[in-house]
């Protein structure tokens, strides 16, 4: 079993990110070019307490090690299935999740958390993984997985908030263009 956890704080408040969080895998994200699509399998707001969950199947095109071609006939195409909540009074956002492809050989469990950050305008973002080589065998061989699984999660985990960060960036400049221009039209009208 091996851990990952990495802390960020983004520049942007925590409704930008929230909101964008929805944006995460558009074309703005040119890190995120291997995921092929995001469906939506259920979405339900809790009429209580106000907390949004959804639950999403995401799918990825990467190039599975060669090993697991060969031994396994594994493919190109992986899918995640996430669950998230987005709680607007304690202003936290929480995504867990589970990958679905050769889960009975590798589980990776992810969770993701935003809440405002320590300075006003700013994000935490705390990301979290547990991953288990679940193949029989010697333990080497189970290490030897789980160290490569959690080094690749780690560089993926870089790209994406790269990647995110470019959304985030993207989505302001192009809502402050919107609102410059409702203004005008307002002014002129």
């Amino acid at each position: 079993m091996r851990f990952f956890s990495s802390t960020h704080e983004f520049a942007y408040s925590w409704e930008e990110v929230s909101t964008n969080n929805w944006r995460k895998y558009c074309p703005w994200n040119d890190k995120a070019e291997h995921v092929i699509g995001v469906d939506t399998l259920s979405r339900s707001l809790d009429p209580t307490t106000h907390i949004l969950r959804t639950e999403r199947l995401i799918t990825c095109k990467q190039a599975a090690p060669a090993l697991m071609k060969r031994f396994l006939g594994a493919e190109d195409t992986s899918y995640v299935y996430e669950v998230s909540y987005v709680d607007p009074a304690a202003k936290r956002v929480t995504m867990l999740s589970q990958n679905m492809t050769w889960s009975e050989l590798l589980s990776v469990q992810e969770k993701v958390v935003y809440t405002p950050g320590s300075l006003s305008g700013r994000t935490t973002f705390e990301q979290s993984a547990k991953i288990i080589a679940l193949c029989g065998g010697w333990q080497k061989i189970k290490n030897t997985i789980e160290e490569y699984s959690v080094e690749r999660f780690k560089q993926n985990a870089l790209k994406g908030r790269e990647g995110f960060e470019r959304v985030l960036a993207v989505s302001r400049q192009v809502f402050a263009e919107q609102r410059e221009r409702a203004r005008e039209e307002k002014m002129g009208a």
